[in-house]
Parts: C-alpha cells; structure tokens; sequence
C-alpha cells in the first residue's frame, strides 16, 4: 500500500518520504514515456510533467482530481479562466490531499492569433486585428502575418487548459513529484522557450576513468532499511548464457535489484537477524540496481 493512501495523522518518516520519491521514479521508468507522459526541453534539468503523467501518478497514489472551484474572469474582448483543483481520495472524496491552481486566457500568444486563411483575409481584417510577428525557423528569423482568433472560438480550449495546469500543479504539491518534475516549460510561449533551449550547458570534455567513476559514485543514493525479503528469477541470455537476477525489497516496500549473488546472500542473511543494512544504488531505467550492501553492524565493526 502506498504511503499516501494509508490516510495517517502522524507525520511520515524519512524512509517514507523518500520511498514516495522512489516510487514515481519507478512509475516514470516502468510505465510513462518520453513526449507523451512528461517531455525534456534541451538546456532544462528536469523533465516538464504532461496531463497524461499527472494522471498515471494520481492513479498510483490513488488521488482523485476533483476542479470544484472554477473563476470566469472573461470580459466581451477575453476568454479567462482560473481553476481549482482538489486531490481527494478515490475511496471515499472526501480526504484533501492538496489544491492546485491553474489559469488560462484567450490573450495568450498561442491563443490570442492565428494564421490567415489566404492573404485577402489578412487584408480585409482591420489593422487593430491584424499584425506581422518576427518568427525563427531553422535558426532564420522571418515574418508571419497574423490575425486576432475570435475568443468565443477557443473557450472550450481555454477553459481545459486552466483545469490541465491546475491538475499538474496538485499532482506536484500532493505527491511531491516536484523533486522529479517541472511543470509549466511546455506551456512558455514559443520565444520564450527557445530561449531556455539556447540555454544548453557547454559540452564537457571526455572524462578520464577516475573522473568518470567518481561521477558515478556521486549519483549514487544511499537507503539505511531492514530488508524485509529475498527472491531470485533465473533467465537466458540472447547470446544463449543463463543469468539470475534478486529482488530485494525493504521495509518501506521499495524494490532493489542486482546480478551479485555476494550482495543477494548479504541480504538474506540481514533478513534472518533483522538488522538494518545500508544500500547503496542507482536509478535506471528498470529501477534501483544495487551497487554495494553493507549490513550497519558489520560495518561499524
């Protein structure tokens, strides 16, 4: 059962916290996929959250997005919504994980202009509702003509999007996702987020195996937990070799997994005494693999 759903009063321990962290990195990496579930903007550190990925991370923690407080701030010229989104408990609605804050307007780059049909429509628009904006393409700068969008023609959009970035917004503050993603990159206008792009850190010089290794180490995350059990699974290879790999899984039901049969005989043996022992791992694709195991006492000894 995932912390949040446990409904506790008492405050979380740090084992917890951190295990709520371990557990949407396992999501990201098992379940959502780049540019559908969250994307990556050049020069950005973290990925930028998308409605799909709110919505597998609010599944997992089982968080209802609830928008029950929806402000129209529209005017005869504007279409502007804000929007409040709770995060209940799927269970029973009534249990407030966190609120979320979005809003939207039809004044927005993005939604204020559009492209003309043909060049008499540009023509026949009056010059207050008409204009030629600088673009880049390709790294080129031109011109784009432009005509004012009827607000009444995008209220729907506007209004789902205020909802979309409230719900991003209470995904982050409710499960704390903030530590893994960003939220609103993908929704800066265009010149804007080609300026983070230009953005990029210089490219490094190749590491040597010293400076390589310590990068290694230094990405390394270390969990001091009881190992609560010990499984094996056994496979071939494509080059026809056979392989088993452990599953180790501690107390804060966080999975770990490695190859070293060493590491797996280590945990086994701290599970019969109950000991806590200090893990040693790194994030990857197909979840936390175990680098080194050290039981506590062995190593204050």
């Amino acid at each position: 059962m995932n912390e949040l759903v446990a409904y506790q009063t008492e405050p979380l321990t740090a084992v917890q916290v951190k295990a709520q962290v371990q557990r949407i990195q396992e999501v990201m990496a098992a379940v959502m996929q780049k540019d559908v579930h969250y994307g990556i903007i050049p020069g950005t550190q973290k990925p930028t959250l998308f409605k799909a990925g709110a919505e597998k991370i609010l599944s997992t923690f089982r968080i209802a997005a609830h928008p029950k407080e929806i402000e129209d701030m529209s005017t005869s010229d504007e279409i502007r919504y804000r929007v409040k989104v709770h995060g209940v408990a799927m269970e029973n609605d009534q249990i407030l994980f966190g609120v979320g804050i979005g809003e939207c307007s039809s004044n927005e780059e993005k939604y204020k202009w559009r492209r003309p049909v043909c060049d008499e429509e540009f023509n026949e628009t009056p010059e207050d509702r008409r204009r030629e904006a600088w673009k880049k393409y390709d790294g080129k700068p031109y011109k784009q003509k432009q005509i004012r969008t009827n607000p009444s023609d995008v209220a729907n959009t506007i209004l789902k999007m205020a909802k979309k970035r409230a719900q991003i917004d209470m995904t982050l503050t409710a499960t704390g996702a903030s530590d893994v993603f960003d939220q609103d990159l993908e929704d800066l206008p265009e010149g804007i987020r080609q300026e983070v792009a230009d953005k990029k850190p210089p490219i490094k010089a190749p590491q040597k195996k010293a400076d390589a290794k310590k990068a290694a180490t230094e990405a390394e995350q270390i969990a001091i937990v009881k190992v609560v059990s010990v499984g094996s699974k056994k496979g071939v290879k494509k080059d026809g070799s056979e392989y088993t790999i452990y599953t180790i899984f501690d107390d804060a039901d966080v999975k770990y997994g490695t190859f070293d049969t060493k590491i797996a005989d280590l945990a086994e043996a701290a599970k019969g005494t109950g000991e806590k022992v200090k893990i040693s791992y790194v994030v990857g694709t197909y979840g936390n693999k175990i680098t080194n195991l050290v039981i506590e006492e062995q190593e204050a000894a």
